[in-house]
């Protein structure tokens, strides 16, 4: 199909314009067409999945024409295996996303309007092979996001939305003049992602360090790493509880993302070298730091934002192995814990509709009101948990089994925060969901029709992806080996440049 990755980035962006063009009293209609708009995407998204050719490393249905000519800035677009699994994950979540945008009701039209340039950003950002086109996407995403938390939040909107903001407008920066740097240094200059991974010889290896740490603060903001996370727990606490699942479930994939395009594709030997302490004993304090900090929560939502902290530590770790295993792992770790988290904050959601607070020690026995919204809460919780049968139990396995390999000092630390994880995880099922019955709580209705409909593709993904893990790494397998090839030859011409 011609012009397919086009075609699922701006449908939503069309979808906007259309929902800004409607009368602003008419609520349902609005929502309507914001969930029509996400659904073409969605659908290409599994045609592209069915059609995408699983043995080659080339980027497919690329679309490259002029776009900025006087300064060799083109638009092209294309996705390997490194970029697809993201860009499904993306088409997944936003209509599930608009369905649990159905109770908004200040300001309709433009928290839809935003939702939707909010997707195209989002996916611009991950199909995108012009340097200037990606941080043009990266940008869009930033202002939506910036909107949704601070006019849509709870009461502490505007700090958690400019605090948000500045993060990552300062990692923007960073990105910025790296940029720069590149294009001026390539003869002639380009922001082509693919000719730009030919030419990083040109830089002598103090450039390239310097270069590839201003790039790591740039994305490490949005993952996020200590230190720069503490931006993380406000946005989600204040942040409508779509706009948690799109910052969980796709926003921190960014971070990652970013690394392994740009960091690992351009600058090779930089990564071979810096990579044990930016990814490895960053990823591994990441693991147990956010898992702490989990355990130290009566907030539960803010619980979940911190145990994305530490799972997206295990991505970090797999990626610095440069194993098979690592590598495979830590992007299949972003597929299955941007499903398992999406799930984990529309839960926090049910029962912040029916009961108006999240405090984990005000509930009790929900269990005996609530059994079918229990049971899906069960599964999640599980699932965080890396139990084998659901999907993140393959993730981490592998991206264990991977830095073993590398580093198993590490490694056994990383592995031993697992039960840090079962700990908080249990300790809120038990005082929420187990026990006595709070008598406060004993008529609240039962998870809804549409509830479901947000939750049960979810689950489905975790139980398929639990036993038959294939189906994504069927897809990534061939490009990351592929990556793997590069940082490798990259270390070996870094010794050289040295």
């Amino acid at each position: 199909m011609d012009h397919v990755l086009t075609l699922m980035t701006f449908l939503p962006l069309l979808g906007a314009a259309i929902v800004l063009a409607l009368p602003s009293q008419h609520h349902a209609l609005i929502k309507q067409v914001a969930l029509a708009a996400t659904l073409p995407t969605l659908l290409l998204g599994v045609w592209l999945f069915v059609a995408f050719d699983r043995g080659t490393t080339d980027f497919q249905y690329v679309d490259k024409v002029p776009w900025i000519a006087s300064y060799n800035i083109q638009y092209f677009v294309g996705v390997d295996g490194i970029s697809i699994t993201m860009v499904l994950l993306t088409a997944l979540l936003c209509p599930l996303c608009v369905l649990a945008s159905c109770g908004i009701d200040k300001g309709v039209k433009g928290y839809f309007a935003l939702f939707l340039l909010l997707e195209t950003g989002m996916l611009g950002v991950f199909v995108a092979l012009d340097f200037f086109l990606f941080y043009v996407f990266w940008e869009v995403m930033l202002l939506p996001m910036y909107f949704l938390i601070g006019i849509w939040g709870g009461a502490r909107r505007e700090y958690a939305a400019i605090k948000f903001f500045l993060y990552t407008f300062a990692g923007s920066v960073l990105m910025l003049i790296a940029m720069l740097v590149l294009y001026f240094g390539s003869e002639p200059h380009t922001f082509d992602m693919t000719v730009l991974m030919q030419r990083t010889g040109v830089f002598d290896m103090r450039t390239q360090h310097l270069l590839w740490m201003a790039l790591f603060v740039a994305f490490a903001i949005k993952i996020p790493v200590f230190p720069f996370h503490t931006w993380l727990p406000d946005a989600h606490v204040e942040a409508p509880t779509a706009i948690s699942v799109i910052l969980a479930g796709v926003l921190l994939k960014m971070g990652t993302y970013g690394i392994l395009r740009i960091n690992y594709g351009i600058l090779p030997a930089a990564t071979a070298d810096l990579a044990f302490w930016a990814l490895a004993v960053l990823g591994t304090f990441n693991i147990v730091y956010g898992a702490l900090c989990a355990l130290a929560q009566t907030d539960l939502k803010k619980l979940v934002a911190y145990s994305s902290i530490s799972h997206m530590g295990y991505v970090m770790l797999g990626m610095a192995a440069f194993t098979p295993q690592g590598i495979n792992g830590a992007v299949l770790q972003m597929f299955n814990h941007g499903t398992i988290t999406a799930m984990l904050f529309l839960l926090v959601g049910v029962i912040y509709d029916r009961a108006h607070h999240r405090n984990i020690d005000g509930f009790g026995g929900l269990a005996s009101v609530m059994p079918v919204y229990t049971g899906f809460t069960a599964l999640a919780f599980f699932a965080a948990m890396g139990l084998p049968g659901l999907s993140a139990f393959i993730s981490e396995v592998l991206v264990l089994l991977g830095a073993w390999q590398r580093y198993p000092g590490l490694t056994t630390v990383a592995a031993s925060a697992i039960v840090l994880t079962a700990g908080y995880l249990l300790w809120t099922m038990q005082r929420m969901w187990l026990g006595p019955l709070n008598a406060q709580y004993a008529h609240l209705p039962e998870i809804d029709a549409r509830e479901l409909v947000t939750l049960v593709p979810l689950a489905v993904i975790v139980l398929v992806l639990g036993v038959y893990p294939h189906a994504v790494l069927d897809l990534i397998n061939t490009s990351l080996l592929h990556l793997n090839e590069i940082v490798k030859a990259g270390a070996a011409t870094g010794v050289a440049l040295r």
